[in-house]
């Protein structure tokens, strides 16, 4: 497992999950693959898939790696405004990425081909900032809430606002589960599920202090974290509370990965962890079976000493090497910037 975080101090962050390999007290170490300050100013949204990995910030630029080579892909700046929210599109046949998504505060949301990273389309999704997006896993259709209160959906395949409605508070996440029959946005303190077919409400949940982060896992469940520093699991099929680890860190939490289960089918990670930061700097990685006991420790933590933003995770086996023409790219890339 490989997880990214960034920073508000402009820098991006890659960690590697690995056992150690003497006997120790912790099973687990978070070994750092790299930082870089790579943008010009905060860092407000990280994704990856396999080896590749896009930051984007306040910079209006999004930003490019391969996290196997701890090397630069190149840049994107085809937005002028702030990157808010990114994500990739993956094939279950593949572990390269066929499309990258990215969403700014300019209402816009942009499509990419992730093969050559060529611009297709810019779409305009919102009056104002989006605040988040969410992409369906067909790779078909995304969902984005926006600072205009409303919440729309975006055809990808002809590269279109097909769906618009104004909610009448503003929703500050938007996150799919994982079959995609099912969505969820946070508005503050409260998360709510709806259907994806008609965005019939489900279940609300109220949290104690706002939500900062949502993150789907197995069997139902979803993960939340926020200002009060907790990591909270809620059962959708019920509406109630599962678990919560309390106290997982000492500020706010920023960022939830979740190792899903078809994760571990291709990498051999334990199904059971959840990765979290928070804007102490630091990053945890916990096992949720230890979560019903007084207090949970961590596996593993690692600290940046920086102000983190946001997470994002990949099974460890995805990150194989880039093909031919993209080391070319690389090789381009370090020519250019030297």
């Amino acid at each position: 497992m490989s997880l990214v975080a960034g920073s508000y101090e402009r820098f991006i962050w890659g960690f590697k999950l690995k056992p150690l390999a003497h006997n120790s007290d912790e099973t687990l170490t978070l070994t750092p693959i790299f930082s870089y300050p790579s943008h010009l100013s905060q860092i407000k949204t990280v994704a990856i898939s396999g080896p590749v990995v896009a930051s984007g910030g306040t910079d209006d630029t999004i930003h490019l790696y391969n996290l196997t080579a701890s090397t630069s892909l190149g840049s994107l700046h085809d937005h002028s405004a702030s990157i808010t929210s990114l994500s990739f599109y993956t094939p279950p046949n593949l572990n390269f990425p066929r499309n990258l998504i990215s969403a700014a505060a300019d209402g816009s949301v942009c499509i990419y081909d992730a093969d050559s990273f060529v611009h297709l389309k810019t779409i305009s999704a919102h009056r104002k900032d989006v605040n988040d997006l969410a992409l369906h896993p067909s790779g078909k259709l995304a969902l984005t809430v926006g600072r205009d209160e409303c919440l729309a959906m975006m055809n990808l395949v002809r590269g279109r606002r097909s769906f618009y409605c104004r909610l009448g508070r503003e929703a500050s996440l938007v996150k799919f589960n994982l079959s995609g029959d099912k969505f969820f946005m946070a508005m503050e303190e409260k998360v709510s599920l709806h259907e994806a077919e008609d965005a019939r409400l489900l279940f609300e949940f109220e949290n104690q202090k706002r939500i900062l982060c949502i993150e789907p896992g197995e069997n139902g469940l979803l993960y939340t974290g926020g200002e009060d520093r907790n990591i909270t699991a809620w059962d959708t099929n019920s509406g109630k509370v599962a678990y919560c680890i309390e106290d997982a860190h000492n500020s706010r939490v920023k960022g939830i990965v979740v190792l899903t289960k078809s994760d571990d089918a291709s990498s051999g990670d334990d199904p059971y962890l959840v990765a979290s930061a928070s804007s102490d700097g630091v990053i945890r990685v916990w096992d949720v079976r230890m979560a019903s006991k007084e207090k949970s420790n961590p596996l593993a933590e690692a600290k940046t000493k920086s102000r983190l933003t946001c997470l994002a995770g990949s099974s460890l086996k995805k990150c194989k090497d880039l093909p031919p023409w993209k080391g070319l790219f690389i090789q381009i890339a370090i020519i250019v910037t030297e």
